[in-house]
């Protein structure tokens, strides 16, 4: 059994934490992600984070937001994207690439929300419904259709993209006013389809303990208490979940910390 001390060498050599182990290429970059299962665009907790192992100068030092991002490799987590992997807002609204495996995990919870909000709020059923009949949609094609301003599709999608019922993409479009980006909203399951969660779904609260275990297994080691802040569903997670799971035998305690068994 490995002690604290293996554990956070494994970490940092798996999350790629030191400056030796730089990713080199876009290619590198999707290795990382189909081998970690999931990314973090920046450095904000024990999860892999793609900008954290690229170890590259800031955009813009000494200024921060976008400035802080790597200086050329910025753009590989769009390009991520383009190569057909998810981006979704469900770590508490801040984005984070997906592997498909961790979509198959994630699939029976964004299913379960996309009817947990239809039911919570007729607007949020309007616009989902709305996209079930249409497919995906451009953010401007939607604002004509729904009526809607700016401002108010903007508060519509924010939490069903939090909760992942709602899962945004971007691109270049060309238009009246020249290039432009371009956003396109899709529902969950049309963004995932044929998702193992199918109709119906499975339970999203043994759900998200999957997905909890899979990403323990992504960061090596972690905090315990990082784990029910991970994602945007406390509802799904019970107070005495990690005692659960480690007595089930899928976590073990080590030093303070948690890792998978």
């Amino acid at each position: 059994m490995e002690s604290l001390a293996e554990l956070l060498e494994r970490r940092a050599f798996e999350c790629r934490l030191t400056p030796d182990r730089a990713l080199a290429s876009l290619d590198e970059a999707g290795a990382f992600l189909a081998d970690r299962g999931l990314l973090t665009r920046t450095p904000d907790s024990a999860l892999p984070s793609l900008y954290e192992a690229c170890h590259e100068e800031p955009y813009r030092p000494g200024s921060p937001g976008f400035a802080t991002w790597p200086a050329t490799k910025w753009p590989w987590f769009g390009e991520l994207t383009a190569r057909g992997y998810l981006c979704v807002a469900v770590h508490r609204g801040k984005n984070l690439l997906v592997s498909a495996q961790t979509a198959d995990l994630l699939d029976p919870i964004c299913r379960a929300e996309i009817d947990r909000m239809r039911a919570a709020d007729p607007r949020w059923r309007r616009l989902l419904d709305h996209l079930a009949r249409t497919g995906p949609s451009n953010t401007e094609d939607l604002r004509t259709e729904l009526g809607l301003k700016r401002q108010e599709l903007k508060a519509l999608r924010s939490p069903l993209e939090r909760c992942g019922a709602l899962v945004a993409r971007w691109g270049e479009a060309t238009g009246e006013e020249g290039h432009m980006q371009s956003t396109e909203l899709s529902r969950w399951d049309q963004a995932h389809p044929g998702g193992p969660g199918g109709p119906g779904g499975a339970d999203p609260a043994a759900a998200l303990a999957d997905l909890v275990v899979a990403a323990v297994k992504a960061a090596v080691v972690v905090p315990e208490p990082e784990l029910r802040r991970w994602f945007s569903w406390p509802w799904y997670w019970a107070d005495t979940q990690t005692d659960d799971l480690v007595r089930a035998g899928r976590l073990r305690r080590a030093g303070g910390r948690v890792t998978a068994c």
